[in-house]
């Protein structure tokens, strides 16, 4: 059912408890697209304006910026851990997906660089959680003579690779993240979001 925009720009959150996932997942979602564009310290009123909801509703659900941030990054893992669940999966279609988050979200490439958390230590203890579950995901399907296969090469490539993946546009980072997988001799499967099927040509 479409939503009509109000004058405001913002579509009119609907009261009651069935509401509530919705508006979360609204708010999730604007908080990427928001951290992707400003970064981390971007206002969280602008969260609110881009979901369509009040400031109250996103109180609600996130009362600071650290539960927002939280709210994202666990979206993006747990993208990466479905996609590595699938029967499907190999190691290139999983490191396609990381890379496709690589290229969506700022708040994303900071989970896989703790030390950009600054003095937030419940960020930062978070993300480092988030950070190992994404490791952990990838090393279910790499295969054993895999040049990445060691005790440290995989975690150092991802933070190389994510500290490559800068510009204004997701475009733009895409493409250094794959530039810097292509420097470090590793292929990557399709660039998208866990769920997506790529198309014939």
């Amino acid at each position: 059912m479409a939503q009509h925009i109000g004058q405001d720009g913002r579509r009119p959150a609907n009261d009651g408890p069935k509401a509530a996932a919705r508006n979360r997942a609204a708010l999730i979602a604007a908080a990427r697209e928001v951290f992707a564009e400003h970064g981390l310290e971007a206002p969280l009123s602008a969260i609110a304006r881009r979901a369509g909801v009040g400031q109250g509703v996103l109180y609600r659900h996130f009362p600071d910026r650290s539960t927002a941030v939280a709210a994202v990054l666990e979206e993006n893992v747990r993208q990466i851990e479905q996609a590595a669940d699938d029967q499907d999966a190999t190691f290139d279609t999983v490191l396609g997906v990381l890379t496709w988050h690589l290229a969506q979200s700022a708040a994303f490439i900071g989970l896989l660089h703790t030390d950009r958390t600054g003095n937030r230590p419940g960020i930062r203890a978070h993300a480092l959680a988030l950070s190992e579950r994404v490791e952990r995901a990838l090393r279910t399907h790499l295969p054993h003579n895999h040049r990445l296969n060691t005790q440290d090469n995989l975690a150092l490539s991802i933070a190389m690779v994510s500290a490559a993946a800068t510009g204004p546009t997701h475009e733009e980072r895409e493409h250094r993240a794959l530039a810097a997988w292509q420097l470090l001799g590793v292929e990557v499967g399709p660039v998208q979001a866990f769920g997506t099927r790529a198309t014939d040509p």
